[in-house]
């Protein structure tokens, strides 16, 4: 693992590992007080719900307390019944009359049950309802659970009932409320705890994944930060590498032209004034010193085309475009294809660095035109503008596919050292070309890298 990924880790992991520890501290906490307010306000609920039942009841009797007070006969006994019947309060809140011995005597909700006797009735726990009811009215009145269908749901439901008894009259009167509006209601309270719980997660979540984006931009900057620095210092190492080839290419150049050039004229010069001296004296020339001097003359010629190949003297004395007309005429008289070499635009003084690498993608790129391409015909277009310098090579020879040769490694070097060379000065390097159209290759050196060549800075 390289160093920067370490760094990254140990950056991040800490900063993970206390999210989740405050996380996990912040759950435990919110469960407990969850679990706290769920208890306080089920327990302040229910008494609130309780004591709402018991003034029900007592507002309930309150209302028959005159007519239990005048007497018990049966028309009085029927006006409190009509009385407690049209009391409610809401669709489930009701009240209900039985005697004391389990027979019902009014229930607004169900009037079915109007004259059945109930005593005996269970609910589906074995629990016998109505006389739990009527015990503790007997008692004195009070709170009973148990299960009765809801009116509104036709469902059974668990209820809180309230009861008192009206010994006079042998009745039990009494109302409940159904527990599963009390236990929705603090579900609901639940659910909200709950939706807190989750959104604080959240929360915590986001600020982690912001850590961490925060970090791995920060990571990711200096990255990028460090990789432009590299690749600036590799694109100067390799142009110092460029032109040290270039040095090393000039004083060859030039060794071979005032060394190794000067030395074969000197023999060929004494070889021509042997062979001038044995004519005027009508000595016959021996064969084999006419065809030294041949030879001579070839290896002179070879000795200066390796030399201009190697550093021409006019790219440096004449520019670029003069030296391009040289290629390309030399080219052509090396039995290539016909080079027609153009200059589009104002040419102006491109510098050192400039010129030697748009003429070597020239050279590398007749160097395969003469190899692969079977060209009839080249136009070499030289381009001066605003935006820099451009330099179009174009055959109409037998093309090759792009794709493949890129993605062959042993394939395509030639393409590779230009696009290279090119990037060294920050220029651009373009290919198009297809089987059977011919090729195209584009090099273009914008006007920000002349400027910075021109003005000393790499």
């Amino acid at each position: 693992m390289r160093l920067k990924a370490k760094l990254l880790i140990l950056a991040a992991v800490p900063l993970l590992l206390s999210l989740a520890l405050i996380a996990a501290a912040v759950l435990h906490q919110q469960r407990e007080l969850a679990l706290r307010e769920h208890q306080l306000v089920e327990r302040e609920y229910m008494a609130a719900r309780r004591a709402e039942l018991r003034h029900y009841v007592e507002l309930a009797v309150s209302t028959v307390r005159p007519l239990y007070e005048a007497g018990a006969d049966e028309p009085t006994r029927a006006q409190a019944m009509a009385r407690l019947s049209s009391l409610d309060y809401g669709s489930d809140g009701y009240f209900f009359v039985y005697d004391l011995h389990g027979t019902v005597l009014m229930h607004s909700r169900q009037p079915e049950l109007v004259g059945r006797n109930l005593w005996d009735l269970r609910d589906p726990k074995g629990r016998p309802t109505i006389q739990q009811l009527i015990a503790q009215a007997r008692n004195g009145g009070g709170y009973v659970d148990y299960l009765w269908r809801k009116p509104s749901t036709g469902q059974l439901a668990p209820k809180l009932g309230y009861v008192v008894a009206l010994p006079k009259w042998n009745w039990m009167v009494g109302t409940g409320l159904y527990l599963d509006d009390i236990q929705a209601t603090v579900a609901q309270v639940d659910r909200q705890v709950a939706s807190n719980i989750e959104t604080t997660l959240l929360w915590i979540a986001g600020i982690a994944f912001g850590g961490v984006a925060l970090i791995s931009v920060s990571g990711l900057w200096l990255n990028l930060s460090e990789h432009r620095v590299a690749d600036a210092k590799l694109r100067l190492l390799a142009r110092q590498v460029v032109q040290s080839q270039e040095d090393e290419r000039a004083h060859l150049a030039r060794e071979l032209h005032d060394g190794t050039s000067q030395t074969l004229v000197s023999a060929k010069l004494l070889v021509e004034s042997a062979v001038d001296q044995m004519e005027r004296e009508q000595t016959r020339t021996p064969a084999s010193l006419a065809k030294a001097l041949a030879r001579l003359n070839e290896s002179l010629t070879e000795v200066r085309r390796i030399s201009h190949r190697l550093r021409p003297a006019m790219l440096d004395t004449l520019g670029l475009p003069a030296a391009l007309q040289l290629l390309g005429r030399e080219f052509g008289e090396d039995g290539g294809a016909d080079v027609n070499v153009a200059v589009q635009g104002v040419a102006v003084e491109l510098p050192e660095e400039v010129n030697t690498v748009l003429f070597r993608v020239a050279q590398e790129a007749l160097a395969n035109i003469a190899k692969h391409a079977a060209a009839r015909a080249v136009r070499v277009v030289l381009g001066f503008g605003a935006g820099g310098v451009t330099l179009r090579i174009e055959d109409d020879g037998r093309g090759f596919d792009l794709q493949a040769v890129q993605l062959d490694p042993r394939r395509g070097i030639g393409l590779r050292n230009m696009r290279e060379r090119l990037g060294s000065i920050g220029g651009r390097f373009e290919v198009q070309a297809a089987p059977g159209q011919g090729t195209l290759l584009s090099a273009q050196v914008p006007a920000e890298a002349l400027e910075r060549f021109s003005a000393g800075t790499r």
